[in-house]
């Protein structure tokens, strides 16, 4: 990376908060904040303990991150909305959302802003490998399903609909409104902010597999990812009532 490069990044990074929602994460996330301040000393981190049980906000607080409580775990959607209200509490222009359990490696961030900074898009995704030596097997099949339904629902493609370490801009964090609570949150954000004209783009990233524990229920989530699905189509249909009362 040449040293002009690195001073645009290192000028974006003063923009940009990284958001981690966390759940009995506390032997992983203190690992997490660990890894994204050392990316920069400049970067706001955020984690948003929804509820644990065990030490993940103390894990976080002393790794450096600023810790945003709720009383009782209301899921990943709840948790996002959270720190997105603390981010428009703020001047930063762009948010990083990132898993808390080491999935996802915070040295991937430059990668991001540096799309950003690119692109000016308003959502950069950090997309998996889905070849030999990424994703499991299993992981594969349902990721590759439903990329595509959430494609087919935004009308637009995108290859990992999924990953949850992505890039929001500002714009789509005021704008976009989302009600899941859960997983399916990540999905309603790319299917309404393509509905409302905000850009897309793509980097790939790395990820960790390495046993970490899912809360995804294997047969509960599938139901209320397809449910998520079809409501995407009655918000196209409120999109365009809004826009012939305008």
């Amino acid at each position: 990376m040449d040293t002009q490069t690195q001073e645009s990044l290192e000028q974006a990074y003063r923009s940009v908060m990284v958001l981690i929602p966390a759940y009995n994460a506390g032997d992983a996330v203190g690992g997490v904040v660990r890894g994204a301040r050392a990316v920069s000393p400049a970067l706001s981190i955020v984690v948003v303990d929804d509820g644990s049980s065990d030490t993940t906000a103390q894990a976080a607080a002393e790794a450096g991150a600023v810790v945003v409580g709720h009383p009782k775990n209301v899921g990943k959607g709840a948790a996002l909305r959270t720190g997105f209200e603390r981010l428009l509490m703020t001047d930063l222009q762009a948010l990083i959302t990132l898993d808390a359990d080491g999935q996802h490696s915070p040295g991937e961030i430059p990668a991001l802003v540096g799309r950003w900074l690119a692109t000016r898009a308003d959502i950069v995704i950090g997309t998996r490998r889905r070849g030999a030596g990424g994703m499991p097997r299993l992981r594969v099949v349902t990721n590759t399903l439903s990329s595509l339904l959430v494609s087919l629902s935004a009308g637009k493609y995108i290859h990992d609909s999924q990953s949850g370490y992505r890039l929001l801009s500002r714009r789509v964090v005021k704008e976009v409104r989302t009600s899941s609570r859960g997983y399916g949150a990540e999905s309603e954000i790319l299917i309404r902010a393509v509905a409302g004209g905000f850009t897309v783009v793509s980097v790939p990233i790395s990820t960790i597999y390495q046993g970490e524990k899912s809360y995804i229920h294997p047969l509960k989530q599938p139901l209320l990812f397809l449910g998520l699905i079809l409501k995407s189509f009655f918000w196209r249909f409120e999109r365009v009532g809004r826009q012939q009362t305008r």
